[in-house]
C-alpha cells in the first residue's frame, strides 16, 4: 500500500482502539490492541503521517527513535529498594520509570490531553541488550515495570533489512503480535502532499517528467546511491532560501540532498532550464493577461518538456495564491467567532459597568488571547499542532493584540471599542475580497492562455485535473468561483462520458444490426 492508504488505515484503527463502551471501558481490551508496524523504505513520510493523524483526531503524539535508546533509557535505571517480608529485611533491585513512559505522562500533564499515539520509529534496529524486552512491550505495552497508560495506541515503524544494516528481522513470535503494513513509495500520493506543502515548482515539474527519479535506491561500484522523498523536500527548502539570497544553485548543493550522480546532474541542468523558461516566458505577464501574442505562439510550437514545464510554473503560481487566500479565509472565519463572543458580551454590559469599566473590552480581548495561547501551547505540547493551525492561531493573536493597543490608545470603551474591532475586521475582509478577485482573474487568464497555446493537446486536461485534485484550489473555486474552470471541466466530463458511451456501444457489436 502507499503512505496515504496506510494513513487512512492507521487512523481508522486508532479510532476503534479508543472507542469505549457505556461504562467508559475500551471496547478492545488493551492487551488485544495489537501495535501497528509500518514497514517501508526510509524517507517516504512515515513520521509526517503520524503527525497528521494526531492532528486529525485531536490526540497527542509522542515520538521516539529506538536507535537512540539503550536498555537503561528505555527500561529505566536499577536502584536498591529496602523491603521487609514477615519481619525479615531485604534489599531488592527495582527500576526507575522508562524515559519513554515518563514522556507520555509529561505530555498528558502539560497538554491536558489523555489519549494519544506512542510512535516508535526504527523499532527493528534496537540495541542487542534491548531486543529481548521488545516482545514483552509489544504484547503487554510494558517498558520495564511501567505500563503505557490506557488510551495510548502504539504505532511502530522500521525499514526492511535491504535498506538498513542495523535491522534485526523479527521472528514469528514477535510478528504475530503486530499489525504489519508494508508501505511503498508512491509519487502520485507524494505529489498531493508536496503541492499542499508548497514545494518548489522546479522539483515538482522535474519529477512530473522523470517520475522514476522520485524514489531511487541502488547499489553501484561506488557504494549505495539513493534519492528519497525526504531528500526532495529538504532540497526544496534550501532552494527557496538560495533564491531569496540570490545565491547560485549548483551540483555541489544538490548532491547534499540527492545521493545519485545521474539524478543530481539532470536535476541541476533542469533547474537552470526551468529558470530560463521562467524568465523568457514572462509568467507574470501571462497570469496578468498582458502577455504578447508571440508568447502563446512559441508555447504552441515548443517541445513537450518545455510545454509541461511552462504549464507547471503557471499552475504552481496559481495554486500558491489560492492556498494563501484560503488560509486567510480560514483565519477570518475563526476570528469572526471571537468577535461575535465579544459583541455578545458587550451588549450585555449595564450602563454602570460601561461607566466604571469593571468589565472592559480590552480585558475581553486579553481573555481571548490567553485562551488562544493555551490552546496553541496544549496542541504544541501534544505534538498535534499542524503548521496551518499554528499560522492561523498566530494571526488571530496578532489581530487581537493590535486592536487591544488601538482601543487603549483611543480610550474607547463599550460599543465604541467594539466598533474599532469591527472596522479592523471589515478592512481585512475587504482586502481578502480584492485578493480573491485577483486570484480568480489570474486563473481565468491562465485558461485563456492555455486555450491559445494548447488548443489540441492534453495540457488543458492537466490544468483542470491539477486544480481539481488540489485541496486549496478546489476549495477556492468552490467558494469564489472560476467560470473558465467550470466551463472546461464540464466539457472534459462530457467528452469522457461520450468516449465511455462509444466504448459501451462498440462492446455491444451493434454494427451488423
Amino acid at each position: 500500500m502507499n503512505i496515504k492508504q496506510a494513513k487512512d488505515y492507521i487512523e481508522s484503527t486508532v479510532r476503534l482502539y479508543l472507542k469505549k463502551d457505556e461504562f467508559g471501558e475500551y471496547r478492545i481490551p488493551v492487551v488485544r490492541q495489537r501495535p501497528i508496524f509500518l514497514l517501508g523504505a526510509p524517507g517516504i513520510g512515515k513520521t509526517a503521517v503520524m503527525e497528521q493523524i494526531a492532528q486529525d483526531l485531536n490526540i497527542a503524539l509522542v515520538s521516539y527513535s529506538m536507535t537512540h535508546h539503550t536498555r537503561q533509557s528505555a527500561l529505566g535505571l536499577p536502584f536498591i529498594s529496602h523491603r521487609e517480608y514477615q519481619g525479615m529485611k531485604f534489599d531488592v533491585s527495582e527500576y526507575t520509570m522508562s524515559e519513554i513512559i515518563a514522556s507520555i505522562y509529561e505530555v498528558m500533564e502539560k497538554s491536558g490531553i489523555t489519549e494519544g499515539i506512542l510512535f516508535l520509529d526504527e523499532i527493528n534496529c534496537v540495541s542487542e541488550t534491548l531486543a529481548p524486552s521488545m516482545l514483552q512491550f509489544l504484547q503487554y505495552k510494558v517498558f520495564g515495570r511501567h505500563q503505557v497508560p490506557d488510551g495510548w495506541v502504539i504505532v511502530t515503524a522500521g525499514n526492511p533489512p535491504e535498506y538498513n544494516k542495523s535491522v534485526r528481522e523479527f521472528d514469528v513470535v514477535t510478528m504475530d503480535r503486530l499489525k504489519v503494513l508494508d508501505v511503498e513509495a508512491d509519487y502520485k500520493v507524494w505529489k498531493e502532499y508536496a503541492q499542499q506543502k508548497g514545494l518548489h515548482a522546479a522539483i515538482l515539474n522535474f519529477l512530473e517528467l522523470k517520475k522514476e527519479y522520485f524514489y531511487k535506491i541502488e547499489t553501484t561500484v561506488n557504494g549505495r546511491s539513493y534519492v528519497t522523498a525526504r531528500g526532495w523536500e529538504d532540497l526544496s527548502e534550501i532552494l527557496s532560501l538560495y533564491e531569496e539570497e540570490g545565491m547560485k544553485v549548483d551540483e555541489t548543493l544538490v548532491e547534499q540532498y540527492l545521493r545519485n550522480d545521474r539524478v543530481v546532474r539532470e536535476f541541476t541542468a533542469y533547474y537552470d532550464l526551468f529558470n530560463k523558461y521562467k524568465k523568457e516566458y514572462q509568467t507574470e505577464e501571462i497570469l496578468a493577461g498582458t502577455a504578447a501574442e508571440q508568447t502563446a505562439e512559441r508555447a504552441a510550437k515548443a517541445a513537450f518538456d518545455e510545454r509541461i514545464s511552462l504549464l507547471g510554473m503557471l499552475i504552481d503560481k496559481v495554486l500558491s495564491e489560492a492556498r494563501e487566500d484560503m488560509e486567510i479565509s480560514d483565519y477570518l472565519m475563526e476570528l469572526v467567532g471571537c468577535l461575535k463572543a465579544i459583541k455578545a458580551a458587550v451588549s450585555k454590559l449595564s450602563e454602570e459597568e460601561l461607566k466604571t469599566q469593571t468589565v472592559s473590552v480590552e480585558q475581553m480581548l486579553e481573555n481571548q488571547m490567553n485562551a488562544r495561547r493555551k490552546k496553541l501551547e496544549s496542541a504544541q505540547m501534544a505534538g498535534s499542532l499542524s503548521e496551518a493551525e499554528r499560522r492561523k492561531g498566530k494571526r488571530i493573536l496578532r489581530f487581537l493584540e493590535e486592536q487591544k493597543k488601538q482601543i487603549l490608545l483611543e480610550g474607547a470603551s463599550g460599543e465604541a471599542a467594539f466598533d474599532i474591532l469591527k472596522a479592523a475586521f471589515d478592512g481585512l475582509t475587504a482586502e481578502l475580497k480584492q485578493k480573491t478577485a485577483r486570484t480568480r482573474a489570474r486563473m481565468e487568464n491562465l485558461f485563456a492562455f492555455a486555450e491559445k497555446a494548447f488548443p489540441d493537446g492534453n495540457e488543458m486536461l492537466i490544468l483542470v485535473t491539477e486544480l481539481t485534485v488540489n485541496n486549496d484550489s478546489a476549495r477556492f473555486i468552490g467558494q469564489f468561483g472560476c467560470p473558465a474552470y467550470e466551463r472546461h471541466n464540464r466539457e472534459l466530463m462530457l467528452q469522457e462520458r461520450q468516449g465511455g458511451l462509444q466504448e459501451e456501444i462498440a462492446a455491444l457489436h451493434l454494427e451488423g444490426i
